[in-house]
């Protein structure tokens, strides 16, 4: 039975590399993958999912009105699909999510998810709010904080690395923009005293 699966972490953990490499396992060994990114993530071009490390790899893209399930069962009219990856996971909506369920369920084929868990203020993004709710496997994807705890949260910096506590919940940025710390440390950066 297929499954829908969540891979989640702060920002830096790999997830992108982690699923471009899964992608490149099944077609090494003759097997058909499907790939999709946010649109709304353009930093390496729209329908380019790209790794720090440098690897990268074309993909669809979604937004909105698509409509994930119509796309796969389409495809698979041309050609048999063994697995679907879905980049930056997080800006799903809830009507994808479910429409990736059902391309787990009703279709037979894995579907694996990579994204972040939570904003820079610590909410839950809509994609991972339901992915976390109905995903059939979970599991956490590791990085570290500048001190060596196992980095949880994403702090939004400004261009001087202040840490910014307002603004809209999605702003695309890498390095520049975010930082993935452990609670305790982001806790100190945006001056929350409990």
């Amino acid at each position: 039975m297929a499954k829908l699966y969540f891979y989640y972490s702060a920002m830096n953990a790999g997830k992108s590399t982690m699923l471009l490499q899964s992608s490149f396992n099944y077609r090494e060994r003759g097997m058909n993958t499907l790939l999709f990114t946010a649109a709304i993530d353009n930093r390496a071009g729209v329908g380019r999912i790209s790794s720090r490390i440098g690897i990268e790899e074309e993909s669809r893209t979604f937004e909105g009105a698509v409509d994930l399930f119509t796309l796969v069962a389409d495809e698979l009219k041309r050609r048999p699909l063994h697995c679907i990856f879905v980049d930056e996971a997080q800006f799903l909506s809830k009507e994808h999510v479910f429409q990736l369920a059902s391309i787990a369920d009703s279709l037979g084929i894995p579907v694996l998810c990579y994204g972040l868990r939570t904003d820079f203020q610590a909410n839950l993004f809509e994609g991972s709010k339901w992915l976390l709710a109905i995903a059939d496997e979970l599991s956490e994807l590791k990085t570290i904080c500048t001190c060596g705890r196992k980095a949880t949260m994403n702090l939004r910096i400004d261009d001087k690395g202040n840490a910014v506590k307002q603004g809209e919940s999605i702003e695309i940025g890498g390095d520049d923009r975010y930082l993935a710390l452990c609670r305790k440390h982001f806790m100190e950066k945006i001056g929350w005293s409990g």
